[in-house]
């Protein structure tokens, strides 16, 4: 009988070997040697995932879209919360409620940010006959309140994800200066030394001067601050093999993505099967979840009142993603999140 149980334990103990290289395979594919050799601290096992709330103007560029299909994707993060923010946040609104429904995340809330205008945007026609009222989750009228009480009733720090404008986050800093204790800021805001698509010089970048005081009371709380302006997101595009992967994938959730694509592409669908646009605001989801394949200076920014970060040695230091190390190599994780376990 001995005998029996020491080759049952060796047989378990050879099958927690292999579960156990598996996954260290699949995090140095998602993020490069670094973590087989422990040199990063920030990430996160997948046993410890990173609670998460997610800011967003969705509904206006596709990238919002796209950015937050990778967060569904990413096992590392536990998404709590999506909150949209600027311009008719109703509809942002569906557009979010939609898109969990399909990923089969009604455990995730949505809340209804700050309105500031009623017209609709390009994605209008995938939402025309939803109704927030099905959504089987839960909906907050005041998005607002709903992110500090979620932020305020963590028992861990949470991260916040700003992919927009940020009025919800001046306000909700004004509600509850609390939340800078409890959270920590990751965002795609600003231009810092290169413009739109690599230009040499930077420039106002929309996120930014659509409501420069916001972003200024956000980038200045005493939060730790980590964003990636345009010196990188704005060089990130899904081409040839790699876009045809995530295109071609019969995944529901990358499926509703595409279709959200098409009809965001308008007059021009050929471009939807030819290429992504610039996905912008998938390089900010990258940093809750690591800074590996960038290069970060910690650097003093200030906030213009015409939407510009100029670098200001007497401003607050914000960790800044400035350039890459390896573009291919994230173009192929965020491939590889999107479409991973399904053809």
């Amino acid at each position: 009988m001995a005998h029996d149980v020491s080759l049952a334990a060796r047989a378990l103990m050879r099958a927690f070997i292999r579960v156990g290289l598996v996954s260290l395979a699949l995090s140095v594919m998602a993020f490069g040697p670094g973590i087989a050799n422990g040199t990063r601290g920030q990430e996160r096992s997948a046993h410890r995932k990173t609670p998460v709330i997610l800011d967003t103007d969705i509904g206006d560029d596709i990238d919002d879209t796209w950015a937050l299909a990778l967060l569904l994707k990413s096992p590392e993060l536990d998404l709590k919360l999506v909150v949209t923010d600027f311009g008719n946040t109703v509809y942002r609104a569906k557009i979010v409620a939609r898109m969990l429904e399909i990923a089969g995340r009604d455990d995730v809330s949505v809340g209804i940010g700050i309105k500031t205008a009623d017209s609709s945007g390009a994605q209008s026609p995938w939402v025309k006959d939803y109704d927030l009222s099905r959504y089987p989750g839960k909906v907050y009228e005041d998005g607002v309140k709903a992110l500090i009480d979620t932020i305020m009733s963590s028992p861990e720090q949470v991260t916040l994800i700003c992919i927009g404008p940020v009025p919800n986050i001046g306000a909700a800093l004004d509600r509850e200066p609390g939340i800078a204790r409890r959270a920590r800021f990751v965002g795609m805001h600003g231009s810092v030394r290169r413009g739109y698509g690599g230009k040499k010089a930077p420039e106002p970048e929309y996120n930014v001067k659509t409501d420069p005081a916001a972003c200024r009371r956000a980038l200045t709380a005493s939060w730790g601050v980590t964003i990636t302006p345009l010196d990188t997101c704005s060089l990130v595009s899904l081409n040839g093999e790699k876009y045809r992967a995530v295109r071609d994938c019969k995944d529901p959730l990358v499926r509703a993505l595409m279709d959200n694509y098409r009809i965001w592409c308008g007059k021009n669908p050929e471009r939807a099967e030819k290429a992504s646009s610039t996905l912008f605001d998938t390089v900010a989801v990258y940093l809750a979840i690591s800074e590996e394949l960038l290069v970060m200076e910690s650097i003093g920014l200030r906030v213009t009142d015409d939407g510009r970060t100029v670098e200001d040695p007497g401003g607050k230091q914000i960790s800044c993603a400035l350039d890459w190390k390896n573009l291919p190599a994230f173009e192929d994780f965020l491939v590889q999140r999107l479409t991973l376990g399904r053809s």
